[in-house]
């Protein structure tokens, strides 16, 4: 390519030396180097030009891709079944508790079916017997059941049967005192003392 720019230069130069009539006999000749690069500088500045009229290669730019999303699905919920044949709860409400009942033996025994005792009560404590207040529970064998009233140093009759005696001592020096025992039929003594309430036969102290 650069040869045939550079014959293309040198042709060009005998041409225009040919032409023109009768030139000045003063008219410069050209010097075959300067000629020379002269064609030379033509021609790169033709190859430049022709290079840069070349289109180029252009990147066109990524185009965007679109992908598909699935949308969510709805996931069935299992409703939980009961087996008939599996055994169920039965819950009972329990009667409510009736209020506190009234205690058959609280009270006075008047009469009963097993034989009679008769009782008489001796104080020997240093309390005189009217700051004494006795009080007798019996039970027969009979489930009879109740108070004996009773009175300190005078006499009365109650059913035979296990007693329990209690006894509250108002003098001036307060006290309690108690004691159990079993009155068969027949006579008694029940016997206050400080300590402890007994029973002794009927001819106490003297048997």
């Amino acid at each position: 390519m650069k040869h045939k720019f550079l014959a293309l230069g040198v042709a060009l130069s005998v041409a225009l030396s040919a032409c023109g009539g009768t030139a000045p006999a003063a008219a410069p000749t050209l010097d075959s180097a300067n000629v020379a690069a002269t064609a030379q500088a033509a021609a790169f500045t033709m190859i430049a030009e022709t290079q840069a009229s070349i289109p180029t290669e252009t990147t066109l730019p990524p185009t965007a891709t679109f992908t598909a999303t699935p949308l969510p699905t709805e996931t069935a919920t299992l409703e939980p079944t009961i087996d008939p044949l599996l055994p169920t709860a039965t819950f009972t409400l329990a009667p409510q508790a009736a209020g506190p009942t009234k205690d058959p033996c609280n009270k006075i025994l008047s009469s009963w079916s097993v034989p009679t005792t008769k009782i008489q009560v001796t104080n020997e404590t240093n309390a005189k017997a009217s700051d004494i207040i006795l009080s007798l529970y019996v039970t027969t064998s009979q489930g009879e059941c109740g108070f004996i009233p009773a009175t300190t140093g005078g006499s009365f009759s109650g059913p035979a049967g296990y007693y329990s005696a209690y006894a509250y001592v108002n003098g001036p020096k307060k006290f309690t005192t108690s004691g159990g025992f079993a009155l068969n039929g027949g006579s008694w003594k029940i016997i206050i003392r400080k300590d402890t309430i007994v029973a002794k036969g009927g001819c106490y102290p003297n048997c």
